[in-house]
């Protein structure tokens, strides 16, 4: 429920208003306001007496959600349009009743459904149609290395026998210097969400956006209420999540944000009775992995979920792990069949995560700062880079975003949309950095959409369709 209310409100108002809209709730209910207004004595103690979270959100986060009745005058007192709606959808969900006035409160109700405009399930592959240049799938482009080439070839042959987890377990566990009994092997690091779904029963679980959708996707349809946090543009940068939250799933760094968060940031999140999901799939693309808590044992409750999936090219392969404390991973290991993941994936696990392999992904992921640039620097004018990029991908902020995209597969380019994920308007756009040439010639594409008419940026781009560098890490 959002509730809009002026300074000074009583909780007996709040409560009258609230139950004037919902006499008798049929679940759990949730508050939610502007955060400067979270702070105030009557919403707290009105949330307080009923047993309810209360949650106060920034007002850019407000401002960025559709309503059916936006204010002018909210907007110049408060800075967004909406308070009691924008709040209420933050939660995900269908507008039940619009916003309603009593006195000093104004009330608004949506229910926990997912919403119907947001498919939680669409990914850049869907965008990846054959014949296009892929930019729309953030997954290393090209042919893998030689060597892992024939690790696979190897395993492949070896694939009569039963798969043996215990190698890629060590080999895992001490690439990151943990026991054993905090590596969970998974088929695809998005194994884990279903996991994590199956096997606990959150009582508030929270996941930040925009970002990565499969974790609320996992959630919900394991028949959990899921709230988020919308971080604010144009930074997008880590905020609060609620206090009493005891599930907490964020990326970093977040797709499709590009957004790398202080590790500092994300570890102060970590607390006894909270399970903290921190999505590192990307890590491995920032030279040195800075932010990484991968090798953090004293945080409470922190799993950090990984993948071979992005550096290495391995998407098919469905690979990755997790890391967390042994009993959080144990309980989820109880809900994988037996031999979850495949001799090939095993071989791939133990090949990866060799000293010499990991630093060849490092050097890699410095190649890519290069690449990364290389793209911002080609883009033309009238396209807004979102916060500061530091993975494989960019989020654009493109006027006609939906008109450009389409345009863009005529011409034989995709790109992911970016208004599936929670949070982002219609107007953005992902897209993977790929080798220079690619980048310049995609960024020309770009600027004959949006300014027709020959194009003095790039006068001669390689054709669509070119390779990218077998050594690509995207």
């Amino acid at each position: 429920m959002g509730v809009g209310a002026r300074a000074g409100v009583r909780a007996t108002e709040v409560l009258a208003a609230v139950d004037a809209v919902l006499p008798a709730p049929s679940g759990p209910v949730r508050l939610a306001t502007l955060d400067t207004r979270a702070a105030e004595p009557g919403l707290r103690e009105a949330a307080a007496s009923r047993g309810w979270p209360l949650t106060g959100h920034p007002a850019a986060a407000l401002a960025a959600v559709a309503v059916p009745t936006p204010s002018d005058r909210v907007a110049t007192a408060v800075g967004t349009p909406s308070v009691a709606e924008a709040a209420a959808l933050l939660g995900g969900s269908r507008l039940l009743v619009a916003k309603t006035v009593h006195g000093p409160v104004t009330v608004a109700v949506a229910d926990d459904a997912a919403p119907p405009d947001v498919d939680l399930r669409h990914h850049g592959d869907a965008e990846a149609t054959p014949g296009l240049v892929d930019l729309a799938v953030n997954v290393r482009a090209g042919n893998m290395p030689a060597w892992l080439r024939t690790v696979l070839h190897d395993a492949v042959d070896a694939s009569a026998a039963y798969p043996d987890p215990r190698p890629a377990r060590a080999a895992v566990a001490a690439a990151h210097g943990r026991p054993e009994a905090e590596v969970l092997l998974t088929a695809g690091a998005a194994e884990t969400f279903t996991l994590l779904a199956r096997a606990l029963s959150p009582r508030r679980a929270v996941v930040v956006h925009p970002s990565f959708t499969e974790p609320e996707a996992a959630l919900r349809a394991a028949g959990h209420a899921v709230e988020r946090v919308l971080l604010a543009p144009p930074s997008y940068r880590l905020g609060e999540v609620p206090e009493d939250a005891d599930l907490v799933v964020l990326g970093n760094p977040t797709n499709p944000t590009s957004v790398l968060h202080p590790a500092d940031d994300v570890a102060a999140l970590a607390r006894p009775g909270r399970v903290l999901v921190v999505d590192e799939a990307f890590a491995d693309t920032v030279p040195g992995e800075p932010a990484s808590l991968a090798a953090r044992t004293d945080l409470p409750g922190l799993l950090v979920v990984r993948s071979l999936t992005k550096t290495w090219g391995l998407a098919g392969l469905r690979v990755g792990y997790a890391l967390g404390p042994a009993d959080l991973v144990a309980a989820l290991a109880a809900q994988q069949p037996h031999w979850p993941v495949s001799t090939p994936a095993l071989a791939a696990l133990v090949a990866c995560t060799s000293p010499a392999a990991r630093a060849e992904a490092g050097a890699a992921a410095v190649r890519l700062e290069a690449d990364r640039a290389a793209l911002l620097a080609a883009l033309p004018p009238g396209v807004e880079v979102v916060g500061t990029p530091r993975s494989s991908f960019v989020l654009l902020r493109v006027p006609g975003a939906a008109r450009v995209r389409a345009q863009l597969r005529e011409q034989g380019w995709a790109v992911r949309r970016g208004d599936t994920f929670p949070g982002l308007p219609a107007d953005h756009l992902r897209v993977a950095v790929r080798d220079p040439g690619t980048s310049r010639a995609f960024a020309a594409a770009l600027a004959a959409i949006l300014v027709p008419g020959p194009q003095r940026r790039d006068p001669q781009p390689s054709p669509p369709g070119t390779a990218p560098t077998s050594d690509e890490t995207s």
